[in-house]
């Protein structure tokens, strides 16, 4: 990927635009091996070796994270009532990231965050049925009524005709239990709408994987970490 010089290593975190320029005019950037002052210089991060006073830059155009995102705050780029996952996210500030699709204010768990819309899009795509599975604790019993009504697609009350999902019940108390639940679309509080239309209620929902990807359970709430290569490469086979 061809780009300036300057864009680059903001992006990589060396400093603003602005800051960025002036550390080249002044002579701290070579490109293969020579001093270059011009901040307009085209490069191509995967051809050229860029150094900045002294250190290699090994840029990447995208990044690829896991967060296990806790309840209290809303998948956006910016709220004025809420804290936004981005604000989870340190050391990424020149990356321009955004979350890929959303996970409800209260609801915790995998979610991804990229600066790769093409990715995002292919992933989100409701024509492409990626799977998505969650964790449910509910108020009331589920029971193979309801497993049969989520093969058979739950329809909304607002008239949608949901896709075939998979419900697994795992446990069964007196007034509630816990279930699985695997859904391949993502409308708007998808399952507490299908597990409402049911009789019963979400009392807590957390996201345990996307396609085949499952959320690191090493992982906090509210930590992160990037994707490894491995995770990367399955997670866009055939995406």
């Amino acid at each position: 990927m061809v780009m300036r010089l300057d864009k680059l290593l903001a992006n990589y975190g060396i400093g603003t635009r602005k800051e960025v320029k002036s550390l080249i005019r002044k002579g701290f950037v070579k490109v293969n091996g020579m001093i270059i002052k011009k901040d307009d210089f085209k490069v191509d991060h995967e051809i050229d070796e860029i150094v900045f006073d002294d250190e290699l830059i090994e840029y990447r155009p995208y990044v690829y994270i896991m967060l296990n995102k806790p309840a209290g705050y809303i998948s956006a780029t910016k709220d004025n009532l809420h804290p936004t996952v981005l604000e989870l996210i340190e050391g990424y500030e020149n990356y321009d990231l955004f979350p890929v699709g959303r996970l409800d204010l209260d609801t915790e768990g995998l979610l991804l965050i990229t600066n790769d819309g093409d990715f995002s899009h292919k992933l989100l795509a409701p024509s492409r049925n990626h799977s998505k599975i969650y964790f449910a604790n509910i108020a009331g019993v589920m029971d193979e009524q309801d497993i049969q009504a989520f093969k058979d697609g739950i329809i909304l009350n607002t008239g949608y005709h949901c896709k075939p999902a998979n419900l697994e019940i795992i446990n069964k108390n007196n007034d509630s239990c816990d279930v699985r639940i695997e859904i391949f679309e993502g409308k708007f509080h998808q399952v507490k709408k299908m597990v409402e239309v049911c009789g019963k209620e979400v009392i807590y929902l957390k996201r345990l994987s996307i396609r085949n990807l499952e959320l690191d359970r090493s992982l906090s709430l509210g930590d992160f970490r990037e994707l490894s290569n491995e995770e990367l490469v399955d997670l866009m086979e055939d995406l």
